[in-house]
């Protein structure tokens, strides 16, 4: 028998790696001479680094980088097994939790840091990088990235701007003569799971604004900066960045990384599926086993174990999924290739100590999954 374990971390209690350790160890205690194939997997977001890192047998590399208000911070990302592929979640760099409350402000935020870890992954020579967006503090369209990576953005004086989303507006030339060339050689996938366009009413500004600290004053300041951005890309380079689904990700940076070359935005677990080769594993598989920290209505859109299950029902396999909790709207999973779900809390407690029993209950719920699945047997 062939067992694939491919879940999704448990945010605060476990990676994805530890919650597929866990699995094992249960479903070992019944069919303890199966085959295991582990598949930490992500969507893209928080712990996609991680997640990948250890599916490769990679390694962490740890940067020091610009953060959103222009002070330098510590920041990571991940170099895959066969040092090719780099993985890095702009978050780390660019992220809303290196902003603190009070100074929360997408007017002054920069993603320059985002470019830095982009620039040294391109240092240690990958052949290709994924870049996780979400989780942002800037809406700036990427214009902070795409500076620490040689691009230039000049104003009326032919002087660079500034940093931060108010200073689009002052853009006349776009200049991406001094571009890195090592980005010619390189692919970047860019997991991105919005669809909202750069501008507008469903744009980056008004959907994402108000939780990096933007004002409606700020909003409508905000959006006005990055129609004028698209406007001179389109004027310049032929690119309707505007209306592309997805530009608006990320305060704007997946509108901003269409100006790189060989970029494409993507799924994020469909990302992931394709570069750890998840379709191949799952073929011929008994069964495969999923899971997430919480399962609820909003998995169906783009989240792991939706991308598994849909991966493993191409094959016709059952699906399995072992989660740490479910919220009532959660049957909708049941029409997106998932055939059983199981959530592991055992007993009423405080969120900190069922957080810290994951791995127990993990191991109890995978026991007696293995259990009624040999009585079904």
């Amino acid at each position: 028998m062939k067992f694939v374990i491919a879940p999704d971390s448990f945010k605060e209690s476990l990676t994805a790696l530890e919650v597929a350790e866990a699995i094992e160890i249960g479903l070992k205690k019944i069919f303890p001479a199966a085959e295991y194939v582990k598949i930490p997997m992500a969507d893209g977001g928080e712990g996609t680094v991680q997640s990948l890192v250890d599916a490769t047998q990679g390694k962490m590399i740890n940067v020091e980088v610009c953060a959103p208000l222009g002070n330098n911070v510590s920041a990571f990302f991940g170099l895959s097994g066969d040092n090719q592929t780099a993985i890095i979640e702009m978050a780390a760099a660019s992220g809303l939790h290196l902003v603190p409350s009070a100074q929360r402000n997408p007017l002054k935020t920069t993603s320059f840091g985002t470019g830095e870890l982009i620039r040294a992954a391109l240092d240690l020579g990958v052949k290709k990088i994924i870049l996780g967006l979400g989780g942002s503090a800037t809406n700036d369209g990427g214009i902070g990235m795409l500076q620490a990576l040689g691009a230039k953005f000049l104003d009326k004086q032919n002087k660079q701007i500034g940093f931060g989303g108010e200073h689009l507006s002052e853009i006349k030339t776009i200049d991406l003569s001094e571009l890195d060339p090592r980005l010619q050689d390189i692919e970047l996938d860019v997991a991105c799971d919005v669809n909202n366009p750069l501008c507008g009413n469903t744009g980056a500004s008004a959907i994402f604004g108000p939780q990096k600290g933007a004002t409606a004053a700020m909003i409508e300041v905000l959006d006005n900066a990055l129609r004028h951005f698209s406007h001179l890309v389109e004027n310049q380079y032929g690119l309707n960045i505007r209306d592309k689904p997805g530009a608006g990700a990320a305060g704007g940076m997946g509108g901003g990384l269409l100006l790189l070359p060989k970029v494409r935005l993507k799924s994020g677990v469909k990302i992931i599926i394709d570069t750890l080769n998840l379709t191949e594993v799952v073929k011929d598989a008994d069964m495969v086993i999923t899971g997430e920290g919480r399962m609820d209505g909003q998995s169906v859109l783009g989240k792991t174990p939706i991308g598994v299950a849909q991966t493993a029902k191409a094959f016709n396999k059952p699906v399995i999924a072992i989660v740490g909790s479910l919220r009532e709207d959660y049957e909708a999973i049941y029409d997106h290739g998932i055939d059983a779900v199981f959530p592991i809390i055992r007993q009423i407690d405080s969120l900190e100590a069922t957080l810290k029993c994951g791995r127990e209950n993990l191991i109890s719920t995978a026991q007696n999954v293995a259990r009624l699945y040999r009585l079904a047997k």
